[in-house]
């Protein structure tokens, strides 16, 4: 299973398809950083924010290196809902709230505004791969699954539904791993569209319009560094707009992945000061939730990476979700060989907890966004640890009709209690799933179907060298 995972979770250590340079985390430490953990990013500096702002554009031009991915469902039915849906009690939760009037920001490769469970509520945020497509295009597909997961309207047939299904979409595509741009000077060629700056740039531009949520199914992967002007910028987008634009983000915690896919080694070590690789944009804890993968049988998944950073778990394995290219859902991607492979990554773990966001957000209109991150954490189903939380979950799977129904002292002025263990019923309830393989992506150029596994960022490319830090799963992303 482990193997499988590891196989599946692909993808690329990057918030966006990543391209990183060898020396792109290269700088020396100062002697203010020799004495920080290297868990720990430096303080924000404010002096990074993007500014004035810049409507959404292509920063170089892009051209497509591969055909788009083309469905293979068939659009046949999935008859089973899927066992995060009903571990996460969506339809109870549901009753309380279902994301209306809420603005959630997808930012990935793009969402298809046109599929019938979307349509309608998709509206353009922008494009930074093809500037006149606007956000509401996906060559790749992850964007759109990513969506689906979050904010998918009820299927009838089949009972499928995202977990906030009225919420207002609002679709930027920042990557792509189906565009590339070759320099004629031979010093910024990128194998993958995206680039860390136009990730805060589209974060910086989804808190502008008023997205009170924001997913970011992407991550960036490096050993412990000072970081880069481009991850100081990301990292001040952050902050002003969780502090100044009152939205919550949430990122997808990264995928382990052996021979340059995803995370090259494991947090595994006892000290958590002391990390073996930095993911981004989880690193930066204070501002955002990152999202850890649960498998159905209750476990971390082997692929999530872990990490003092991450903050919560929710189901990210034997997804369910929109087939990106028809009309109908997908539980499966193939690849340029046809071996299919289970929908599975942190890149779809976090869309169910901003989905969730997304409810809370509407039952709460009065809460603020830390008031918010701190009802996701303080409701999840802790793991048994003193504190109540860990390096691998965080605080634990979240529990969506918790975080709608609690009374939390420290809303009302009181001190919390120490955390406990939760124990709930949250147990799956289905029987043991034999749900026929529905294929979500048919291999159209190298690689399309585990293409998307996985998270992207693209590091900033350095001379005449870019180095992919990780080899997107064709999509599936995490």
């Amino acid at each position: 299973m482990n193997r499988t995972a590891r196989s599946i979770a692909a993808a690329a250590a990057a918030a966006l398809i990543l391209v990183t340079t060898p020396g792109a985390w290269a700088q020396q430490p100062t002697s203010a950083a020799s004495t920080r953990p290297n868990s720990v990013p430096p303080p924000v500096d404010l002096g990074k924010y993007l500014k004035p702002f810049k409507p959404p554009a292509e920063d170089v031009d892009y051209k497509p290196s591969k055909l788009c991915f083309q469905s293979n469902t068939g659009n046949q039915p999935i008859p089973n809902k899927p066992w995060g849906q009903m571990q996460l009690r969506l339809e109870e939760a549901h009753r309380f709230a279902t994301g209306a009037g809420v603005k959630l920001a997808i930012i990935d490769t793009g969402v298809n505004a046109g599929h019938p469970r979307l349509k309608g509520r998709v509206t353009s945020g922008g494009d930074y791969v093809e500037t006149e497509k606007g956000g509401t295009t996906d060559c790749d597909g992850h964007g759109t699954e990513v969506a689906g997961v979050a904010a998918a309207s009820r299927d009838e047939q089949t009972g499928f539904i995202g977990a906030a299904p009225e919420a207002e979409i609002i679709a930027y595509r920042q990557t792509s791993d189906h565009f590339k741009f070759e320099d004629p000077a031979k010093v910024d060629n990128r194998a993958s569209a995206g680039k860390v700056r136009t990730l805060a740039e589209a974060i910086v531009a989804a808190a502008t319009v008023g997205a009170k949520v924001i997913n970011i199914s992407l991550t960036s992967c490096e050993q412990p560094h000072e970081p880069s002007d481009q991850e100081r910028e990301l990292q001040a987008a952050i902050h002003w707009a969780v502090n100044e634009k009152d939205a919550v983000i949430v990122t997808a915690a990264g995928n382990i992945g052996g021979d340059g896919k995803g995370c090259s080694v494991q947090n595994d070590n006892q000290n958590t000061d002391t990390v073996n690789v930095v993911a981004s944009p989880p690193w930066y804890a204070d501002n955002v939730l990152s999202v850890a993968s649960m498998s159905q049988r209750g476990e971390v998944s082997g692929f999530s990476v872990w990490g003092p950073w991450i903050s919560v778990a929710a189901p990210g394995e034997e997804i369910t979700t929109l087939d990106p290219a028809g009309q109908g859902l997908a539980n499966v991607h193939v690849d340029e060989r046809g071996a299919p492979s289970r929908i599975q990554g942190t890149s779809y773990a976090s869309p169910y907890v901003a989905g969730v966001v997304t409810l809370v957000r509407q039952r709460f209109p009065d809460l603020d966004a830390r008031q918010v991150m701190d009802r996701i954490k303080a409701t999840a189903q802790h793991p048994g640890n003193p504190g109540g939380r860990d390096h691998k979950v965080g605080a634990g799977m979240i529990n969506p009709v918790a975080a709608l129904t609690a009374e939390l002292p420290a809303e009302k002025g009181q001190k919390a209690a120490n955390p406990t263990q939760v124990m709930t019923n949250l147990d799956p309830i289905n029987p043991p799933d034999h749900t026929p393989l529905i294929v979500a992506l048919s291999g159209t150029g190298a690689g399309v179907t585990l293409l998307l596994l996985t998270l992207f960022t693209v590091h900033t490319v350095n001379r005449n060298r870019a180095r992919r830090v990780a080899t997107p799963v064709k999509r599936s992303v995490f």
